[in-house]
């Protein structure tokens, strides 16, 4: 059973840093895009970023470019999205999601998801 579990939400100050991790299990890593996405109340859920694990390709929002960074350890199956410069705009709830050759930010392309951790940046 394919199963992604995020992790390293929290509270954090304006100008601060978090590090998410997404975990997968249950399908195989290497054939597939693991990409961020985050959902603010009251708004859709957009994509933040993501990485093809197989050839290490990445992709940022323009929201997140220069703050965000995505990386991938194969070995542990794990995706990691490094934040800093927190903003409060980037309040959500963050989930990882794994799809084959999506289109990035299609939330819609993507076959598996996390159940999403709470990162919340406080002005």
């Amino acid at each position: 059973e394919a199963q992604l579990v995020e992790s390293g939400g929290g509270l954090v100050q304006a100008g601060g840093s978090l590090t998410l991790s997404c975990a997968a299990s249950g399908f195989t890593f290497g054939d597939y895009v693991i990409g961020w996405f985050r959902q603010a109340p009251g708004k859709e859920r957009e994509g933040v970023s993501c990485i093809s694990s197989g050839d290490g390709v990445k992709w940022y929002a323009d929201s997140v470019k220069g703050r965000f960074t995505i990386s991938s350890d194969n070995a542990k199956n794990t995706v990691y999205l490094q934040m800093s410069s927190l903003k409060p705009e980037d309040t959500a709830v963050y989930f990882c999601a794994a799809g084959i050759d999506p289109i990035v930010d299609a939330a819609y392309e993507y076959h598996y998801w996390g159940q999403g951790t709470q990162v919340t940046v406080s002005s």
